[in-house]
C-alpha cells in the first residue's frame, strides 16, 4: 500500500518541489500551506508520515507538532528549519519530531531521509520472531511452524507471510486489497478472487485455539481482517 504523506509549508513553490520529488519516489503527496490546515487534513485523512516546517502562519509547526503528540497521534514527523537557533531543533524533539531537515536542502536528500523513517518503522513494527498465542499455541514464523497439542504444523510461505503482515499491522483493518498487492503483489487488486479468504481459513485451522469461532483473525464485514492477539 502506497504510504501518503503530508508536506506542511507555506511557500507554495517549495511545497510543490517536495510534493513533487516524494511523488516521484512512489509516495502519495498532499500538501499543506499553514498550521490550522494541517490539522484539519489530518484529522480528517490518514497519512503515513508529515513533512512539517517550523516556520508556518497561524500556528506554527511546533504547535502542530505538540497538538498531535498531546492527542497520541504517532504519525512520523520530519521537520522542517530555516532557523539557526538549536533550541528550536531540541524543542522539535523534546516534543516528538522523529527527524529534522535545515533548509535549504536538497530534495535527494529529503526523500533519503523519508525513506529512513519508513524503514525504521518497519523495524519497530515487526513481529517477534515467535508468537505466544492463546491455547498454549506457539508460531516459530522464522521456521514457519506452529506448535500446539504436542504437535509440530507447519505453516506454507504464503500464509507465513499473510500472518506477518496482520501482525505487523495490528493496529488497522487489513483489506483484501492489501493483502493482493502486499502480500501477493498483484498489480491490480481490483480483480474477482477467493484466494485471500481461502488461505484465512487454512491459517485460522492452524493458529486459532478455536477455528469455527476466531479471535486472532477477526473478520471486520465489508473492510477486511485485523489482528486481535
Amino acid at each position: 500500500m502506497t504510504q501518503r504523506i503530508l508536506v506542511v509549508e507555506d511557500e507554495e513553490a517549495l511545497a510543490s518541489g517536495i510534493r513533487d520529488a516524494l511523488s516521484h519516489a512512489g509516495y502519495d503527496a498532499d500538501i499543506a500551506h499553514d498550521g490550522n490546515g494541517a490539522l484539519e487534513k489530518i484529522s480528517q485523512d490518514s497519512f503515513d508520515l508529515v513533512v512539517l516546517d517550523i516556520m508556518l502562519p497561524g500556528k506554527n509547526g511546533l504547535d502542530v507538532l505538540r497538538e498531535l503528540r498531546e492527542k497520541r497521534h504517532d504519525v512520523r514527523i520530519v521537520m522542517l528549519t530555516a532557523l539557526a537557533d538549536e533550541a528550536d531543533v531540541v524543542r522539535g524533539f523534546e516534543l516528538g519530531a522523529d527527524d529534522y531537515m535545515p533548509k535549504p536542502f536538497s530534495p535527494r536528500e529529503l526523500v533519503a531521509r523519508v525513506n529512513a523513517q519508513f524503514r525504521r518503522r518497519e523495524m519497530d513494527t515487526a513481529p517477534p520472531p515467535q508468537l505466544d498465542l492463546p491455547g498454549a499455541i506457539k508460531v516459530d514464523l522464522a521456521r514457519l511452524e506452529v506448535h500446539r497439542d504436542g504437535n509440530v504444523i507447519p505453516l506454507t510461505p504464503r500464509e507465513g507471510d499473510i500472518l506477518e503482515y496482520l501482525v505487523r499491522h495490528h493496529d488497522r483493518v487489513v483489506t483484501r486489497e492489501d493483502l493482493l498487492l502486499d502480500v501477493w503483489h498483484y498489480r491490480n487488486a481490483n480483480i474477482e478472487t477467493r484466494t485471500v479468504d481461502i488461505h484465512i481459513v487454512g491459517l485460522r485451522r492452524k493458529i486459532e485455539p478455536d477455528p469455527a469461532n476466531p479471535t486472532l483473525i477477526q473478520t471486520v464485514r465489508g473492510k477486511g481482517y485485523r489482528w486481535f492477539a
